[in-house]
């Protein structure tokens, strides 16, 4: 079944903030003015006919919500007029829309070409398809030279990226890394988890797919699982569905409902979330127990001019090192900060309204081992810092019970 034809999107030309609201909205005979949430699992046909049809793909329409719900339907819509893409399908969660891309790109011989800067699942995901034949080649995210030199022509099929990169906030040239990855016929995949489409929109600069941890801040608040994958209708219904389809990592109709109310509020809270942000990361930096504070707002992150034209604002993620001699001393001088925290959230989730902290190396990155760990910059005295709502007052006066000894 093609439930995601290629069609204008009829709110294009209104604001983002005004899509997030009423995108993908398609009231029933009973009008209802809030979406209404399809807790079924399967769908009624008229006749023997109208089934046949349905399942061979010649008629349009629902048939079971492992693949296809008018409550998934609206926010994967909505979601699509907010990244400008053709079609989206949601998943289950962010690793499952990443599992999703994987199996529908990728067989036996294939060769990826990833960034070193990734959330550790994600890495562990890549290597795991090393038993089935797929190899994966890591690289400096900023280095696009790197990205062209790891290329083999004929069987590199993908480049995955982060940008800005958890936890470090890189951020990847998207128009150079995109014109490699179109030289040599390679589909370039981003993860926009970090920005969301309302500080960027990577299809827009050259990305052929965008993936999404709807858990984070498209839901906001900490509620839900959720997980989507965006780009042209043809590779979202030739590729990505059949393995929905056949695999089964949906979303649920009420995990759905739930996204739809988070992209409601999203442009609103994300504005709020990287003033925020902005102010604590200044904060950090003058406080003489942090070595360094990586956050694109910040004049003194390496790609700032880089973040300022590929993105609206800086985001709400801060990535900071508390000093310490040795590995042993900066671990215990990054565990205090973390324990001695009384408002901030002891948690490795992400882009909810709380402020999260947590320490990569012994949590998100663990699994991945010490030398990729080191590759990707995740070192002993490094935290992470997810910036919520509250006052940036109250957080950093949460994280200096910590820094001051």
């Amino acid at each position: 079944m093609n439930d995601h034809p290629a069609k204008q999107d009829p709110l294009a030309a209104l604001a983002l903030e005004t899509r997030a609201v009423r995108a993908g909205i398609e009231r029933t005979q009973f009008g209802e003015h809030a979406e209404p949430v399809f807790l079924t699992s399967s769908f009624v046909f008229e006749s023997a006919a109208q089934a046949a049809a349905r399942f061979s793909g010649e008629e349009e329409g629902f048939i079971y919500s492992r693949f296809s719900n008018p409550t998934v339907r609206t926010f994967q819509d909505r979601l699509a007029s907010l990244e400008g893409a053709e079609a989206c399908l949601a998943t289950a969660s962010g690793m499952s829309a990443i599992l999703a891309v994987v199996m529908a790109l990728l067989e036996g011989g294939d060769h990826v070409v990833c960034s070193a800067s990734v959330f550790g699942a994600t890495a562990q995901l890549l290597n795991m398809f090393g038993r089935y034949g797929v190899q994966t080649t890591y690289v400096p995210l900023g280095d696009v030279g790197a990205w062209e030199a790891a290329v083999r022509p004929g069987v590199t099929r993908l480049f995955y990226l982060e940008t800005p990169s958890n936890p470090l906030t890189e951020i990847a040239d998207l128009e150079a890394i995109s014109a490699v990855a179109r030289r040599h016929g390679v589909r370039l995949v981003v993860d926009n988890c970090f920005s969301t489409p309302v500080l960027q929109r990577p299809l827009a600069q050259g990305a052929d797919v965008v993936v999404h941890s709807a858990t984070k801040y498209i839901d906001g608040q900490g509620r839900v699982l959720g997980g989507a994958v965006l780009g042209s209708a043809a590779f979202i219904d030739g590729a990505v569905l059949p393995v929905l389809r056949t695999a089964g990592p949906a979303l649920s109709p009420f995990n759905a409902w739930v996204l739809l109310k988070g992209l409601e509020t999203l442009p609103v809270r994300m504005e709020k979330q990287c003033a925020n942000a902005l102010a604590v990361a200044r904060w950090l930096e003058a406080q003489p127990g942090v070595e360094r504070v990586f956050y694109p707002g910040l004049e003194s992150h390496p790609q700032h001019a880089l973040a300022r034209r590929q993105q609206s604002a800086g985001g709400a993620i801060i990535a900071f090192v508390v000093k310490g001699d040795d590995d042993a001393s900066a671990r215990a001088a990054a565990w205090r900060v973390i324990d001695r925290a009384r408002v901030l959230s002891i948690t490795g989730n992400l882009g909810d309204v709380k402020t999260t902290i947590t320490h990569p190396a012994s949590t998100t990155h663990h699994r991945i081992g010490p030398e990729a760990r080191r590759a990707a910059g995740v070192t002993e005295g490094l935290l992470r810092l997810a910036v919520g709502l509250e006052s940036p007052e109250d957080i950093c006066a949460d994280l200096a019970r910590g820094l001051t000894c």
